[in-house]
């Protein structure tokens, strides 16, 4: 069977990170395949970075990878508009046992000219749980300029001019690049960025690693890159009454939209679309199966997927990305 045959859901086996700061939610609470250790940081499901590669698990393409897909032929995997030669979404969860660094990420044309050149990194962030007590922090203050976070920056207390806030299980956070941010501990997030590793790290809460010396942090860069002007960034909340899809991202990156009631129809545009299920489960239609989706699943639907339809149950909640 040639890939041309072949236009159905894509299920890729996770990529899972230890680090640190990681705990066990992702497999206590989404399923992910996670050993007896307790620092499971990310859940990578879809993923087309240099040696970080989704590997198709079902049908007959199984054991191919993104990337060699997209080699294949990529009007079948990405759309007949693409002039992209990898994928441009990394689609991953997040467990955030504590408070991790606070970063902002270039945008393209800045990651364009590292030594490294990749993508600028825009990203948008889907609360999935929340302990209490839990922040986000998303942009600087009013009235923060290079001068005031630099002084901030240098002795020691970045999060001064930070904006911050309590999340609720449901919010959406868009991170612009340039936009200073950070997630706080008791956080399990699902992550929709441009596939990239472009990342300065400003602050990292003055801890001391296992060597006994804090991580380097990447001053001068985060100065030259970090927006001053947007200010602080607020969550935004979909209307659970509503049926069917409800925009949450639309940028010139990539679009998020959220299903939390009744159904909606999804592919059959000759555009790739990424489906994820946060919460409880939900059903996809296609024109040759039905695929019950659990917890924490993903699925890839290529380009050349006839138009399927998704619907959900109570206290469900399915994520596109496109």
């Amino acid at each position: 069977m040639t890939i041309k045959e072949s236009p159905y859901p894509l299920i890729f086996r996770p990529l899972i990170k230890q680090t640190l700061w990681g705990g066990s939610k992702l497999g206590q609470l989404l399923g992910k395949p996670i050993g007896d250790e307790n620092n499971y940081a990310e859940s990578w499901e879809i993923v087309d970075h240099g040696q970080d590669q989704s590997v198709v698990e079902n049908g007959p393409l199984a054991g191919k990878t993104l990337s060699g897909l997209i080699q294949n032929d990529a009007s079948w995997t990405l759309g007949k508009s693409t002039s992209d030669a990898m994928f441009p979404l990394l689609l991953k969860y997040l467990d955030c046992n504590r408070v991790l660094s606070v970063q902002v990420h270039p945008d393209d044309a800045y990651g364009q000219t590292m030594q490294v050149p990749d993508r600028g990194k825009t990203e948008a962030w889907y609360v999935v749980d929340v302990q209490p007590g839990s922040l986000i922090y998303a942009g600087l203050k009013r009235g923060v300029d290079r001068e005031a976070l630099a002084e901030a920056m240098a002795a020691g207390e970045t999060d001064r001019v930070l904006h911050s806030f309590s999340p609720n299980p449901g919010d959406c956070v868009f991170i612009p690049a340039g936009t200073v941010h950070a997630l706080g501990a008791g956080l399990v997030i699902a992550e929709i960025q441009q596939s990239s590793d472009t990342t300065f790290r400003l602050f990292d809460w003055n801890r001391i690693g296992a060597d006994g010396n804090p991580r380097p942090l990447h001053v001068e860069q985060s100065l030259e890159v970090s927006d001053y002007e947007s200010g602080p960034v607020q969550a935004r909340q979909s209307d659970p009454a509503i049926d069917g899809w409800q925009r949450l991202v639309a940028c010139d990156k990539f679009e998020l939209s959220s299903l939390e009631k009744g159904s909606g129809e999804v592919g059959g545009d000759q555009r790739f679309h990424i489906l994820t299920v946060p919460h409880g489960t939900a059903t996809l239609h296609t024109p040759t199966e039905t695929m019950e989706l659990s917890r924490g699943q993903s699925v890839l639907l290529p380009a050349a997927m006839p138009e399927c339809s998704i619907s959900v149950d109570a206290e469900s909640t399915v994520l596109r990305a496109e």
